[in-house]
């Protein structure tokens, strides 16, 4: 079927084109020349009238053509193009013959460009129903990929997708779960593992305790204190020589012993201030009897952190203690050097991106999620950093998302910044993210041979994402009222008292 016709000056890398139908942008079309079989997708859509044009500023005038009718009207629009069909998707070397027909792709043509290795099923074109969209797995497990989207526009069930389809692969996906969405999920191809947000201290690093007691950065002679009591203390638990399993406990034992030798020194007893603190504060994350969290992930589950009763701070503590650890250990498991090793690729999602990796101030997750994001497709881990605010998710971790499925987005600040962090995304793909209907999204990067308007699969199991019926509530509490009434009377009626 053709849609249109090439006009104009053409390019390697676009076409304009008149019609005399109205085609629909994110359509695929062929162009054929020189020999060639060229992928396009439509980009952008312009309907006019020559007769009605903006110059005219006469409104009887305007009224007076409108109701005689005009043949002036056209449809110009313009095609980005993909690559050669035949020759793997490769960018032509010469430019579109102005004239040149621009037809539809069809089906088989499409189903070939969407054949991949390993399927990821994301759902079916917008455009054309009947055509199933497939992603490569490898390029968003080891390049990473930001799933992004306004509020109500589909995230949770695209993620629920996502990681359904992962599941398919035993690939082990590691959820930081921050309002308990995925705690209760049925996923079709895996089961979930609920891991408790605790830590052993043990396992922490002296940077991390360092924080969570809050010696200042320039606190040199409270450090100097807790670092002398915290090598001892991790001493103590090699020799096997700890009095308790509490090691925040053993340090400050270890302080209290050192004041009373040395008379109450004042910054000690500060120091074993902060650690009471901490330990109070502190003691809802803090468990003495688990081993290292990394420990409890399940190969082929959906491994979901319940961080729904955890507040920002302990979050970060959390989210920081994990990325720090997954990097190492997995880099012990590839050079093979050390014991503690974590033995399998994983794969994290990070929900409230923005909260874990905010954009203009520092934080200790946003650190490590920045580290996991550039080193860690050597390792084997990858990152899904899924948000409803992209504008305040860190522009350094967003940039290295090579895949990004975004959905409805209408505030321009957020457009701006995730066009800015992918080099893929065009302004007249920007452009069609607010008028995305629920579920519809622009997917691209390497798991893509091209960029997609997808509808994406409704889910199958269940998830907690919806926004609350909040009228059917009140609603149901006026009924259970009424309901109670209503027994009430019949119960009254039933003993022979009458109103």
């Amino acid at each position: 079927m053709v849609v249109g016709i090439c006009v104009g000056e053409t390019s390697l890398s676009e076409v304009t084109f008149i019609s005399d139908k109205m085609p629909k942008v994110g359509e695929y079309v062929t162009i054929e020349y020189d020999g060639k079989k060229v992928l396009g997708m439509i980009e952008n859509l312009i309907r006019g009238n020559d007769a009605l044009n903006v110059d005219i500023n006469d409104f009887k005038a305007i009224q007076k053509i409108s109701r005689i009718g005009v043949d002036d009207n056209y449809i110009r629009g313009k095609v980005k193009i993909l690559g050669d069909v035949n020759d793997n998707l490769k960018l032509p070397r010469t430019p579109v013959l102005p004239g040149t027909e621009i037809r539809l792709a069809d089906k088989d043509t499409l189903n070939e460009i969407f054949k991949v290795k390993n399927p990821i099923k994301l759902g079916s074109l917008v455009n054309q129903s009947d055509v199933e969209v497939n992603v490569e797995a490898n390029p968003i497990l080891s390049r990473h990929l930001a799933i992004l989207a306004m509020t109500g526009a589909g995230k949770s069930n695209t993620v629920s997708v996502l990681i359904d389809q992962m599941l398919g692969y035993d690939v082990p996906v590691f959820v930081f779960d921050m309002h308990g969405e995925y705690v209760g999920a049925d996923f079709p191809n895996g089961e979930v593992n609920v891991i408790r947000p605790k830590i052993n201290p043990i396992y922490m690093s002296f940077h991390e305790i360092k924080k969570l007691v809050n010696i200042p950065s320039n606190g040199y002679i409270q450090e100097r204190h807790f670092r002398r009591a915290f090598k001892e203390a991790r001493g103590m638990v090699r020799d096997g020589t700890a009095h308790t399993n509490n090691f925040l406990q053993m340090i400050y034992d270890i302080l209290e012993r050192d004041s009373l030798e040395e008379g109450s020194d004042k910054q000690i007893v500060d120091v074993m201030n902060k650690i009471d603190d901490s330990m109070d504060r502190y003691s809802n994350i803090f468990d003495n009897n688990i081993g290292n969290i990394l420990t409890s992930i399940k190969i082929g589950h959906a491994n979901v952190l319940d961080l729904s009763q955890s507040d920002e701070s302990i979050a970060n503590v959390l989210v920081s203690h994990i990325m720090r650890n997954a990097l190492q250990m997995r880099k012990n498991a590839v050079h093979g050097k050390y014991k503690k090793t974590l033995d399998f690729p994983v794969f994290f999602v990070l929900e409230e991106a923005h909260i874990l990796a905010p954009n203009k101030r520092d934080s200790d997750s946003k650190r490590w999620i920045q580290r996991v994001a550039r080193e860690g497709r050597k390792f084997g881990l990858g990152l899904c950093l899924v948000s409803q605010s992209p504008k305040t998710v860190d522009h350094d971790a967003l940039s290295q998302m090579n895949n990004m499925i975004i959905l409805r987005l209408v505030e321009p600040e957020d457009q701006r910044h995730v066009q800015s962090a992918s080099e893929s995304l065009s302004q007249d793909l920007i452009n069609q993210l607010p008028s995305l209907n629920v579920g519809e999204a622009i997917v691209l990067g390497l798991m893509s041979r091209v960029p997609t308007l997808v509808k994406i699969n409704q889910f199958k199991g269940r998830i907690h994402g919806d926004d609350m019926d909040i009228v059917s509530y009140f609603a149901d509490i006026k009924q259970n009222e009424e309901d109670e009434i209503k027994r009430q009377e019949e119960e009254s009626m039933q003993m022979g008292y009458n109103y």
